[in-house]
């Protein structure tokens, strides 16, 4: 599965970013996140619940911040296992100082789900990560 997109943030460039390296508004921000905890720098262990209704799953996680060019972009690399099988994703956020004092933020992603939670709903996991990182965005504006 992979996707991209743009949204537009109503702050500064320097503040966005500054967010977007907040591990609590991280925590805060990914779908289904119930613990995240620094391992290193730019690495942490989550308690991740991923899916919706049937086709869920429960994963230990480590997230990878990688590449990171501040105050441009990163690389967010999350890899989980659990019992529903496996969760692989990347994804790469890049920002741009807009005139009005605003932040228009691009994403892309690739995210690869194997296991039980694959075998049944292989056809619903697309529209799970579109809602997922769409559901990212949308608690990132607000914070």
């Amino acid at each position: 599965m992979n996707g991209s997109g743009e949204i537009s943030l109503n702050a500064p460039i320097d503040q966005v970013w500054n967010k977007l390296m907040d591990p609590d508004v991280l925590a805060e921000c990914i779908m289904g996140c119930k613990k995240l905890e620094l391992v290193e720098e730019g690495k942490y262990r989550a308690d991740l619940t991923v899916g919706i209704a049937a086709v869920k799953g429960k994963y230990d996680a480590t997230i990878t911040l990688a590449d990171v060019q501040a105050p441009a972009s990163y690389k967010l690399i999350v890899h989980g296992e659990g019992g529903p099988g496996f969760l692989d994703a990347e994804g790469q956020l890049r920002l741009t100082s807009l005139d009005d004092g605003k932040t228009a933020l691009f994403y892309s992603y690739n995210a690869e789900v194997g296991g039980k939670v694959a075998a049944i709903g292989q056809r619903m996991l697309g529209g799970v990560a579109k809602l997922i990182i769409s559901d990212f965005f949308k608690k990132k504006k607000k914070n």
